[in-house]
């Protein structure tokens, strides 16, 4: 994408009203500002769409940001991709190990699971961790264990060994130095302001096929691959997680609108293009802040996003 361009983008992709910036700083909008806006949704790539649509109806029928979130994210987890669910690409083992999370702007409250197996609805054991224990993150067995005793769906967690096999001849052969580089999964991240002005963030994922058994991307990595904060902005991550991790991606965004004044735009650009794409870390954010303006940045060579603003219709856009 070139500059102007990306400019272009990011001046058309406000919605619903403006920020008020004073001398930098970002004023939240009044409560009856945002009760008369209405929610706005976004999400990651195109299988976003139908949890973005779920989602509106959840917070149509009284449903809470959180609430919505968990419900769109679920309902890509059992549509049978191969990014997210147990559908999803199996590691090296030939078993499929998900990562999910989930944050609640207000209080900071999280939670996620991590290398879980046999979990149908990883999102919900993630909620379940942050509403039902006073811990951040499962992992593993435990994981399974604790989404068994609380009523989840499970199912067998043994080797796929046929999936894998059928996976594997198709997998092209790395270019020499990029044999490091995952090219093969999405993530499903949402992000929702309600009209009471909450920020609720998800994400869930298969992860990196073929990946050493026991690896966790940063889907689950709170700050790292989500974040999520009612005085700064909803922050959801897809790419190669390991970078997104050591620089702490979603919470630096937010950090930076919290201490440096930046607006989500400027500091999402200045994330994803110049500290992580300086590091070799390649992938995109989505970000929804305070002020309901939303942002997609990217150093791939496209990306895909979905987003219901105020008027309820859905938007799908393309960029590269």
């Amino acid at each position: 994408m070139s500059s102007q361009t990306r400019r272009d983008f990011l001046k058309h992709t406000t919605a619903a009203a403006a920020a008020t910036i004073t001398a930098g700083c970002i004023t939240p909008p009044p409560a009856a500002r945002l009760a008369n806006r209405g929610p706005l949704i976004v999400s990651t790539w195109g299988f976003g769409k139908p949890a973005n649509e779920l989602a509106l109806n959840v917070l149509q029928d009284g449903g809470s940001a959180l609430d919505a979130v968990e419900q769109g994210v679920r309902h890509v987890e059992s549509s049978g991709n191969t990014s997210v669910g147990l559908s999803g690409l199996p590691n090296a083992a030939g078993v499929v190990q998900l990562d999910a999370c989930i944050m609640n702007g207000p209080g900071h409250q999280a939670g996620s699971v991590a290398g879980v197996e046999g979990v149908l609805h990883p999102i919900s054991a993630a909620r379940l961790v942050m509403e039902k224990t006073p811990h951040v993150m499962l992992v593993g067995p435990g994981a399974y264990w604790f989404a068994k005793q609380n009523g989840l769906e499970v199912r067998d967690g043994q080797a796929d060994e046929a999936s894998y096999r059928a996976w594997l001849p198709k997998q092209k052969k790395p270019a020499p130095g990029q044999g490091d580089k995952p090219e093969n999964h999405d993530t499903i991240a949402l992000l929702i302001l309600d009209a009471a002005g909450n920020i609720a963030a998800g994400c869930s994922t298969s992860g990196w096929g073929g990946k050493v058994p026991g690896r966790v991307g940063d889907s689950p990595i709170i700050g790292a691959g989500t974040y999520a904060d009612n005085r700064t902005a909803g922050i959801s991550c897809t790419g190669h997680g390991e970078y997104f991790i050591r620089h702490a991606v979603a919470h630096d965004i937010s950090a930076r609108i919290a201490y440096k004044k930046e607006s989500l735009a400027k500091a999402a650009r200045d994330v994803v293009q110049t500290v992580l794409k300086q590091a070799g870390g390649s992938g995109g954010i989505i970000g929804l802040d305070a002020q309901g303006n939303v942002v997609m940045e990217f150093n791939t060579n496209a990306m895909t996003r979905g987003s219901i603003g105020p008027d309820g219709i859905l938007k799908t856009a393309i960029f590269k």
